[in-house]
């Protein structure tokens, strides 16, 4: 099992978040991902808030061996070829570390204030994501696009120079069923849910549903998993330090964009951690990402490979 950091970037500047970053790789995290908002989307949302492909970029030069994605890229703030090249030149950057993560978007209050086009409706803003990733993968796979679409126009536009990472994997995040996991299944490399290990194997059986439908198979795509963890020498040290990060950013009884409720999933000894790790891993999830906030917690990062050696 590979485990990924995941930094929501609101309420930070820019040397805690690079320090931490720097300590995930160092502890031997095998990625490090960011969140893609314009406003914060916990708590007060004019609270400050980081660029996300900005911040990667700066990052490529500072890391050495870790994957570098956005958890994920919001399809609705940028035209599709701009979004490819972007991964690309990160992963120029990055000496062939760059993932595509892209979702469909759906913080309407930053899409307000910036004069960003929400779309008529949750339905609308996925189709415009299966058009977009269709349209990024061909760029990313070095075709010259010229397109006629419902929501895209392209003429003769190409990516080069080609991205160093052949191909340069496109992560999916969200679960809708009849939409999302089927874009996942004709062209993403990866798959981000959330959920518990029963809610992942419900969602898992519908994305190999759509991957059965086009003939793909299921395996072909990586599944990963973002959830909360604290690691503390008791279960009580980890739930108080998780219940500060909860008053600091207002995330308390949170309900996720997907109507999901949101919350810590394991939090005390590497060993609790690692027995609730081994659920998702007895579903074939491939990575899991822990998500951190500001002040980042810096002992969860560095005993990670405490739990690594149990599983």
């Amino acid at each position: 099992m590979r485990f990924g950091a995941a930094y929501w970037i609101q309420r930070t500047d820019w040397p805690p978040l690079r320090d931490a970053c720097l300590a995930a790789e160092a502890s031997g995290f095998d990625a490090i991902w960011l969140d893609d908002h314009l406003l914060s989307d916990e708590g007060d949302w004019r609270s400050p808030k980081l660029e996300g492909w900005t911040s990667l970029a700066a990052l490529a030069p500072l890391t050495r061996s870790t994957d570098l994605g956005l958890m994920v890229s919001a399809n609705t703030f940028r035209n599709p070829g701009l979004t490819a090249k972007l991964a690309t030149t990160l992963d120029h950057l990055s000496g062939g570390r760059a993932v595509l993560g892209i979702g469909a978007g759906w913080f309407e209050r930053e899409h307000d204030a910036f004069g960003l086009d929400f779309g008529a409706g949750f339905g609308e803003r996925l189709d415009r994501l299966d058009e977009a990733v269709g349209l990024i993968r061909r760029l990313l796979d070095g075709e010259r696009v010229t397109h006629e679409g419902r929501f895209y126009r392209f003429h003769e536009a190409l990516c080069e120079p080609r991205p160093i990472r052949r191909p340069l994997p496109i992560l999916i995040g969200g679960s809708g069923r009849q939409k999302t996991l089927r874009t996942t299944a004709r062209y993403a490399d990866r798959w981000n849910g959330y959920g518990s290990p029963e809610r992942i194997a419900e969602t898992s059986a519908v994305l190999r549903e759509r991957c059965e439908e086009i003939g793909r198979p299921f395996e072909a795509i990586r599944r990963t998993v973002t959830m909360e963890v604290v690691i503390r020498d008791t279960e009580g040290e980890a739930l108080a330090a998780f219940a500060e990060i909860e008053t600091i950013h207002d995330i308390r009884d949170r309900i996720g964009s997907d109507g999901s409720p949101r919350g810590v999933g394991a939090a005390g000894p590497p060993e609790l951690v690692a027995e609730f790790l081994r659920a998702y891993a007895d579903l074939g999830i491939d990575e899991v990402l822990w998500i951190f906030r500001n002040p980042f917690d810096l002992e969860t990062i560095r005993r990670m490979p405490e739990v690594r050696a149990l599983l």
